[in-house]
């Protein structure tokens, strides 16, 4: 294993302090940043998705805005909420941009902001995660103070034993009186794994389900993605009770509700893949006090705006560089203040290669076009398609690919992958890939069709490389420096180790 060359160390923030300011925004809001795990765009009835009813999503969104252009940094969890809780990309944050490692202590999260300005900060549920925050000498998880003792029986299996919304009120009987809050209701679902069919006691038939056009269109999927709906309806009942909490205590219109998730779905060519159902979320936020009501809102925006939104509309200043933009001037008065480009990439995922190597990509999102650039397209993107036994025997074919949750969805593809009408989607989910991919999300939301190599869009592609490198060279990525490998050297401090046979 290399060690790290601090030389090239991306951008590191010491402790600064911050003073309060006279803003635009001059309320000081409580914060209730509400985040699922693994659910990709459109899955919330607000975007006209018949699949999923989710009552507390919509709310917030008639109460202020539905953002249809929403995307996180990276389509898995470490990294991405990483991203959210600082404002800056993955490959600005040494460990805490790849996955399951540590999160270097010189980097300010906006909670620790928030509490050295008087508010109440803490968290139910998952924070960031997974990965090891002690070990970088933090006094408590980067997304507040834990609050995870109250529990219930969930209705299903794979459903977490925490009561989100009895922690919630738990925490709001601590604070002082009058005194500003924030919270982060990180729920656990819909991660996997889900009760198999427990769509069929919450109700659902296999007409319900709704297909996605990167996995086959059969009863198994549909089936998959039933229980994968009906996790993000236990969520969203959850959100709807911390709304009504809110509500009885007379706190709902001065506390900005942000709603969305850390990544895409949990299926094959979706989380773990720079693919748009790897990192185009969900998003809804309101502010009964200060934002206009039913604005649906088109604008692509990025997780890395997160951060400096909560510090302006708390009125407070933060001497951090943010790489994303508050998105209060857009919620406000339509003022759209980024680049309307978006940025994301991936290192390390799970443990799916040998010697515990990644599969690093970044890739922008301009117009309706996605570019994807693979840094290492000799790797498996999915992860070595075999293990290797503890007694260093290779394990049946196809037991790999661990950068891909295991499902029935996997599982199903990897079973049928030498039927005729299955083979391209397994081909899809876990065939190397060239260096470049692009998309046109217009006409191929599902990011089947690589057009890299169509002549119709060369300016296209060397529009968006240019743009591409540029980004990435002005927040200092590693990966176009001196050090490009720096990311093998981050150790994986949580999960599973696995033994794989040698690659050359």
């Amino acid at each position: 294993m290399m060690k790290a060359d601090i030389r090239y160390t991306v951008i590191f923030i010491p402790l600064i302090p911050f003073t309060g300011c006279k803003g635009k925004v001059e309320a000081k809001p409580n914060i209730l940043f509400v985040i699922a795990d693994d659910q990709s765009f459109p899955h919330a009835s607000a975007y006209g998705n018949t699949m999923i009813s989710t009552p507390g999503f919509d709310f917030v969104a008639s109460q202020g805005a539905l953002f249809t252009n929403a995307y996180v940094t990276s389509p898995g969890s470490s990294p991405s909420r990483a991203s959210i809780l600082t404002g800056l990309y993955p490959w600005q944050l040494e460990n805490a941009g790849t996955h399951a490692s540590s999160f270097p202590v010189g980097y300010v999260c906006f909670p620790d902001i928030l509490q050295k300005n008087g508010y109440q900060i803490g968290y139910t549920g998952k924070g960031w995660g997974p990965g090891d925050w002690k070990v970088s000498g933090r006094p408590y998880n980067p997304a507040g103070h834990e609050y995870n003792d109250e529990k219930l029986i969930p209705p299903y299996g794979g459903i977490s034993k925490i009561d989100y919304a009895a922690n919630f009120k738990k925490f709001l009987g601590k604070r002082k009186k009058k005194q500003p809050f924030y919270f982060w209701f990180g729920a656990h679902e819909p991660h996997r794994p889900y009760e198999k069919e427990s769509w069929k006691e919450a109700g659902y038939s296999l007409d319900n389900a709704k297909s996605v056009g990167f996995l086959p269109d059969n009863d198994s999927i549909k089936s998959d993605l039933l229980d994968y709906a009906v996790e993000i309806e236990w969520f969203d009942n959850q959100l709807l009770q911390c709304i009504e909490e809110l509500k009885r205590i007379g706190e709902f219109k001065n506390t900005i509700i942000i709603v969305t998730a850390d990544n895409g779905m949990a299926f094959p060519r979706a989380k773990a893949n720079c693919y748009d159902a790897g990192i185009h979320v969900p998003l809804a936020i309101c502010w009964q006090d200060k934002f206009k009501q039913s604005q649906v809102i088109e604008a692509l925006v990025s997780a890395v705006d997160f951060a400096p939104t909560i510090i302006e509309a708390a009125n407070l200043k933060s001497d951090i560089p943010y790489s994303g933009k508050s998105l209060i001037p857009l919620l406000t008065s339509g003022i759209n203040n980024s680049e309307n480009v978006i940025l994301a990439g991936r290192e390390r995922h799970t443990h799916a290669r040998y010697n515990n190597t990644g599969y690093p990509v970044r890739c922008i999102r301009w117009k309706n076009y996605l570019l994807i650039r693979n840094f290492h397209p000799e790797r498996w993107p999915a992860g070595d398609p075999q293990e290797l036994s503890l007694n260093n025997e290779i394990r049946k074919r196809d037991n790999g690919y661990f950068d891909i949750d295991a499902s029935p969805a996997k599982e199903f593809l990897i079973d049928h992958q030498n039927e005729k009408e299955i083979a391209p989607f397994f081909r899809a989910a876990v065939d190397k890939r060239s260096e470049y991919e692009l998309f046109d999300l217009k006409n191929d939301p599902d990011c089947m069709i690589n057009l890299v190599e169509n002549s119709s869009y060369t300016d296209v592609v060397m529009e968006m490389k240019a743009r591409l490198t540029k980004k990435l060279i002005s927040t200092r990525d590693s990966r176009l420096g001196e050090n490009p490998e720096i990311w093998e050297a981050y150790p994986r401090l949580e999960g599973r180790m696995r033994n794989f046979p040698e690659t050359d």
